[in-house]
């Protein structure tokens, strides 16, 4: 095992006098190309290009002697650290910090970034962090090859959002990019970048500071999810109680895209959009899309509008995590669920319509649950009935595959 590995990130600045004098004594050296051709590396120690951390950090352990990892940034800050400190290498490091490169994207924009949602883009989860840049009005995304700038704009296809692009920050070729979103996929940019992903119809920043990373003081007071509708009429059967439990079977979160067809007033989109997940409310009504929009603007949080009937208006939208489907019966649903979604909820007022829309699901291959909430509201005063709902719930979720 290496008798004793440094990290030590780099932001372009000088080295600090720490990093000189750990990188002096180092046998082995690892970083990206432009780590190992630092002037400070010792010509004589071996050198690792890191591409896989997993295996970069084997060499480590098996190396006898004195170990350096280079990185950009602060390598604490969704960096190598954690690879190196997990358990099967069994390395203890010490860290020689730098400016993140998120840190110095928004230094260079002249922006502040506590209340900026912070994601990393790969491959993998290029979907998700997109979901993310739907949601949030500020998100800074760690991007790799091939869930670049380009990749985000194409997939925030119809989202409008303004771009700025920060490429190999600290370097003598750093260069500092805004543009639309819709422009950025028509450029090659270079690695490693930094993408500020901003806009949307969410509150404007308060003047106060906050107090939680990624949260701004703007956001909304009004606490829980799922309360009476005033002033809007719900679709038949609909209630805020059946609307908290469609939200529970669903659990909307962060990085999920949501489809709510049927939204009508858009009490449930705009609730999944408050716990953190990027929306797509649907709706044919005449009136539709003031509603749902003025209700997202009051709780301050954003979601796309898209007017049209379902099924045929579901084609062109991107693929969703869960679904709520607030109108269409069996035919809507047959449609969604050919899109595989990991979650469905629907209702249904009368007996044969669940049996329909459940039998769509089972075809499907969905595992299906199905509960008959009745509501019965109250005066408190007088204790006499104000309204009663009666409907049928029925979630569905597909099977894990292993």
């Amino acid at each position: 095992m290496a008798d004793r590995v440094t990290v030590i990130g780099w932001d372009g600045s000088p080295l600090t006098s720490a990093a000189r004098s750990a990188l002096s004594a180092a046998t082995l050296v690892a970083g990206a190309a432009h780590h190992l051709a630092l002037p400070e590396v010792p010509p004589t120690a071996e050198r690792i290009r890191l591409g896989s951390l997993g295996l970069a950090a084997r060499r480590i352990a098996g190396h006898r002697g004195t170990a350096v990892v280079l990185a950009d940034g602060d390598p604490g800050f969704f960096g190598v650290v954690r690879t190196l400190r997990a358990p099967e290498h069994g390395l203890e490091v010490e860290v020689v910090p730098a400016v993140s490169s998120v840190a110095a994207a928004f230094a260079r924009a002249g922006m502040p970034w506590d209340d900026a949602q912070v994601v990393v883009a790969h491959p993998r989860t290029l979907r998700r962090a997109v979901n993310v840049c739907r949601a949030h009005p500020k998100v800074a995304v760690l991007t790799s090859p091939g869930a670049g700038p380009a990749e985000l704009a194409l997939l925030l296809d119809g989202v409008h959002r303004t771009f700025v692009v920060c490429e190999e920050l600290g370097t003598d070729r750093e260069q500092v990019s805004v543009l639309t979103s819709d422009k950025a996929a028509d450029h090659s940019w270079r690695d490693p970048n930094v993408v500020i992903v901003i806009g949307g119809a969410g509150q404007a920043p308060a003047a106060e500071p906050g107090w939680l990373l990624g949260q701004s003081a703007a956001h909304s007071a009004d606490r829980g999810w799922a309360r009476p509708q005033t002033g809007a009429a719900e679709g038949e059967g609909e209630s805020a109680l059946l609307h908290a439990a469609q939200l529970a079977r669903l659990g909307p979160r962060t990085g999920d895209l949501v489809w709510d067809i049927g939204t009508g007033s858009g009490g449930v989109a705009v609730d999944a959009a408050a716990l953190g997940a990027a929306v797509i409310a649907v709706d044919a009504a005449p009136g539709a899309r003031e509603r749902v929009t003025a209700a997202a603007r009051k709780r301050g949080v954003q979601l796309q509008f898209v007017a049209g009937r379902a099924p045929h208006v579901l084609e062109s939208l991107p693929e969703p995590d869960v679904v709520r489907v607030g109108g269409g019966g069996a035919e809507v649903v047959a449609a969604v669920a050919d899109r595989r979604p990991e979650r469905i909820v629907s209702h249904a007022s009368t007996r044969d319509e669940a049996e329909a829309i459940g039998r769509v699901l089972t075809e499907h291959g969905y595992d299906v649950e199905c509960a008959l909430l009745q509501a019965v509201g109250l005066d408190p005063r007088t204790w006499a009935e104000q309204d009663r709902s009666v409907v049928f719930l029925l979630a569905a979720q597909r099977p894990v595959t292993r």
